[in-house]
């Protein structure tokens, strides 16, 4: 029985880390996680630094994931974590999810999932063998007029799905700049700790997540050209891609992160027989509706917003005019997952208003990187997603 805060433990984020400290806040935003413990960094030094910032006890501030989950696992029921989040690089993902599982501790990690769809599948057994709740983040499905947008292609109101288009540009590896220290830049470039994507994997499979979440269709096949454009790298730092979504529905996916000049312009369209839906990051509180034979119509995210499906609303913080950022969008994934760990604890069901992405959309991601990179090798042919 959980009538509390969940009390979470932290795998990775320790100091210098990109997303640690996004997860920290995005978790502590309602105030339904409290952080108690970490193994922070490989590092004993970094790990005991980020431990102490944190004002974290220094018997739970651990070396080791693996020491962390053991010894939580010992802790009384209490007073131990209840579940455990991974914000590792993509190598370092399998290890600690299976054995948190494995333990009794439901699980929220970063995506991708892993690193390839072996480990995925693996994980996926865990998950299933344990009955507990597994979450992966893919940030961006968390806006509420995201949620706006999905609610409005599921009930058919824009009529029956034609085409999907969804782009993904970043500038920030127009240089070679793994070559010169730059931690984030070093193990997304590292096919040993990114896996066989590079691009794609880190903001390819966000792109087709949103696709496939808006339009409620799962990718079936790709036919993909995944490119090195900056001399020297090992990795895919641009894919354009041409995508067949269940009901032979066509799609076309573009991720880029030597778009010189673009920050994180994810943008997903959607188009029905009646009209379409488009939402872009960089003005988040917005959807277009573009209805075929009748003007443009904007739709703006807040509370009082008496035109918005329940699932938006639900997922929106502030009033109208005020952003729904980032944050906020992550924090909807923490807080949705912790009513998910509390109901299965108190052996109730969740209810799918709160909706995280899944185990399911974390095997399904690795497949579709195996199919891309197969189409790619291939001489760009159509491959079948295998999961």
């Amino acid at each position: 029985m959980i009538n509390r805060k969940v009390r979470m433990g932290m795998i990775g984020g320790g100091e210098g880390s990109f997303i640690g400290a996004v997860h920290r806040m995005a978790a502590n935003l309602d105030g339904e996680i409290e952080l108690v413990c970490g193994a922070f960094s490989r590092s004993s030094e970094n790990c005991k630094e980020t431990g102490q910032k944190l004002y974290l006890p220094e018997e739970r501030v651990y070396n080791s994931w693996e020491t962390m989950i053991k010894e939580e696992s010992k802790r009384p029921k209490g007073d131990r974590m209840d579940i455990v989040s991974i914000v590792t690089p993509n190598h370092l993902h399998a290890g600690p999810a299976i054995m948190a599982l494995e333990h009794g501790f439901p699980v929220i990690c970063d995506k991708p999932l892993c690193l390839s769809t072996e480990e995925a599948l693996q994980i996926k057994d865990a998950v299933e063998a344990s009955g507990l709740p597994f979450a992966l983040t893919h940030t961006y499905t968390g806006y509420p007029m995201v949620k706006q947008a999905r609610a409005m292609m599921e009930s058919g109101e824009l009529g029956a799905t034609r085409k999907i288009v969804v782009e993904y540009p970043q500038g920030w590896l127009t240089d070679k700049i793994e070559d010169d220290g730059q931690k984030q830049a070093e193990w997304r470039s590292d096919p040993t700790k990114a896996g066989k994507a590079g691009a794609y994997g880190d903001i390819g499979t966000h792109a087709a997540n949103m696709a496939e979440y808006v339009s409620g269709l799962k990718i079936t096949r790709v036919l993909s050209q995944m490119s090195k454009i900056v001399e020297g790298r090992l990795l895919d730092d641009d894919t354009s891609a041409l995508l067949e979504f269940e009901g032979g529905v066509p799609g076309v996916l573009i991720c880029s992160q030597v778009s010189a000049g673009e920050e994180n312009a994810i943008t997903v369209k959607v188009y029905g027989t009646k009209g379409g839906v488009q939402w872009c990051q960089e003005d988040e509180n917005t959807l277009l509706v573009k209805r075929h034979g009748a003007p443009n119509q904007i739709y703006r995210t807040g509370v009082d917003n008496s035109y918005l499906s329940e699932g938006a609303l639900v997922h929106a913080r502030v009033p109208s005019g005020h952003p729904e950022g980032y944050l906020e969008a992550f924090a909807n994934i923490y807080r949705n997952f912790a009513m998910a760990v509390k109901a299965h604890a108190n052996g109730h069901s969740h209810h799918k208003l709160y909706d995280y992405p899944s185990i399911e959309d974390g095997v399904h991601g690795m497949s579709l990187v195996d199919a891309m990179v197969a189409s790619t090798e291939s001489g760009n042919t159509w491959v079948r997603v295998s999961h």
